[in-house]
């Protein structure tokens, strides 16, 4: 931190150079992953769907009260939990690659980066596949398409990068303590209520209403939502702040992961 310009001369470097090792950690782990499965790929795709089945059933029985979605309500959820998914594994995955490398940490030296670049390879395999699905949904539902179709990635993009900040400023955490693995998802099952997953941007000024719209989420995934369905962007300035936010929490999270991991290292080694 005395020589900030070297410092951040050596982590460019770290990370054009782990590029390879993240590309073959990546394919190892996601052949890991699906090798021993009888369903395989589907397995990606099967949360959106239960969950789009379990909401409607609820929806269409007055059960939830959802109010008006610019899509069908089956489609608006699955569209949705695919989104949500995407971010959840955009934190975990970082964290999971850190954890899972603690013998290869304390035994190889190698640019740290290639463990947070093989996290979030993982995760745009893991949306490749749940993009079959939406394609899908698409034609069953009869979803218009616009031009902004093409512009979706680049929101889903931010939304992956918040995540990935809160993920790689975890992961030396993770890889210490288990608690931090399973506190993770027990906040992340609670938050999805308070992100507009199964349930448009409330409009009124309550403190829910209002809590949901300081979500720095909401804004990310609404506007990739949109942005593939309707055209319209609703929130542009919440959606450019929390961009903002993401970039500069990546940036910083990768600092603290850069200075925090040798000792990371030191404590599993001792």
């Amino acid at each position: 931190m005395r020589q900030p310009a070297k410092l951040f001369r050596e982590m460019w470097q770290d990370l054009l150079g782990c590029r390879g090792l993240a590309w073959q950690l990546m394919k190892r782990d996601i052949y890991a992953q699906y090798r021993q499965s009888l369903l395989g790929l589907v397995w990606a795709i099967i949360p959106p769907i239960v969950a789009a089945a379990g909401f409607t059933f609820a929806a269409n029985s007055k059960v939830l009260n959802i109010g008006e979605t610019e899509l069908p309500y089956a489609a608006y959820v699955m569209f949705s939990m695919a989104l949500w998914q995407t971010f959840v594994e955009s934190i975990t995955m970082p964290m999971q690659q850190v954890t899972k490398a603690k013998q290869m940490l304390a035994k190889i030296s190698f640019p740290r980066e290639a463990l947070i670049l093989s996290g979030i390879g993982q995760v745009l395999f893991n949306f490749g596949c749940k993009l079959l699905l939406i394609v899908g949904m698409f034609l069953w539902f009869q979803i218009p398409v616009t031009a902004s179709v093409f512009l979706a990635p680049v929101a889903l993009i931010h939304l992956i990068v918040l995540g990935a900040a809160i993920g790689t400023f975890l992961a030396p955490l993770g890889a210490l303590y288990n608690d931090v693995s399973k506190l993770v998802p027990l906040v992340m099952n609670a938050l999805v209520f308070f992100t507009p997953v199964v349930y448009p941007v409330p409009s009124g000024e309550g403190a829910f209403g209002t809590i949901v719209r300081l979500n720095p989420i909401t804004p990310l995934l609404v506007t990739t939502r949109e942005l593939a369905t309707t055209g319209g962007v609703s929130q542009p300035v919440e959606f450019w702040l929390a961009s903002i936010l993401g970039f500069i929490g990546l940036l910083l999270a990768w600092l603290i992961y850069k200075l925090a991991i040798p000792y990371t290292v030191e404590r599993l080694s001792s």
